[in-house]
């Protein structure tokens, strides 16, 4: 489970802060593609967090979105912008009925469950995915960029693609799409984390906090440029993040 410290910060943020601008600018760009011509009836979103991408995405589709996390201080965040159908739940334990959804998305969830038990989530998603249904999962990458904000957070383990890829194909999903994104400033963030961080030997605290406008605008540029070379086609072969967007067989 993640920090319930974080759930405040992130709440004061998702609107505005670069990262979360830019990193649904890419998600949308990649399902995009994956959700033409189909008519999903049930969306799931596991992990919802505070809610935001839940009601930001069934604005976008039209969707109506199941949103259901364990932390109840994001739920909280969830039921004061109005959002429906929220539950509470453990995302290896969902209490839906199997085949229950069409599309089951999941950001940066799994991440908190100790290595070696990510495949509890990964199945019941799985399992409450309809044959046919797509999964959209975000997870962080690459342990070399375990941050300060990694510890804060409750972040229990980080994926390569290949390791992401065999997980979901394990439990029954096949891979559509699986890249990198967040690449472009990479070599900033190893800088940071591997080289700044531990000099300053400063204790665990969030990332998520509020930058100068004019500096939010140049952070949100390379993902924007990210955007559009993901929607191209194309796959970053590094990145802070992977995004994998599988089908059911």
């Amino acid at each position: 489970m993640m920090n319930p410290a974080e759930f405040a910060n992130i709440a004061r943020s998702e609107e505005d802060f670069w990262w979360y601008q830019g990193m649904r600018s890419i998600l949308f760009r990649l399902l995009d593609r994956h959700v033409r011509g189909r008519h999903p009836k049930r969306v799931l979103e596991a992990g919802c967090g505070t809610g935001h991408f839940a009601r930001v995405a069934a604005e976008r589709y039209g969707w109506r979105i199941y949103p259901t996390d364990l932390g109840w201080e994001g739920l909280c965040h969830g039921r004061g912008m109005g959002l429906q159908k929220l539950s509470q739940s453990d995302i290896a334990a969902l209490p839906f009925v199997s085949e229950a959804f069409d599309v089951v998305i999941s950001l940066d969830v799994i991440v908190h469950f100790p290595r070696g038990e990510e495949e509890r989530p990964m199945r019941e998603m799985a399992r409450v995915l309809a044959p046919g249904g797509l999964l959209a999962l975000r997870v962080s990458a690459l342990d070399v960029l375990r941050s300060r904000h990694s510890q804060f957070a409750f972040e229990r383990q980080r994926f390569t693609r290949a390791r992401l890829k065999n997980l979901a194909q394990r439990c029954g999903i096949r891979v559509l799409r699986c890249s990198y994104a967040n690449s472009l400033l990479m070599p900033v963030a190893l800088a940071k984390f591997r080289i700044w961080e531990p000099l300053l030997r400063k204790p665990p605290a969030s990332g998520v906090e509020p930058v100068a406008s004019w500096m939010n605008r140049v952070l949100r540029i390379p993902l924007t440029i990210e955007s559009a070379v993901l929607g191209s086609g194309i796959d970053f072969p590094a990145g802070q993040s992977l995004i994998l967007i599988g089908e059911k067989a």
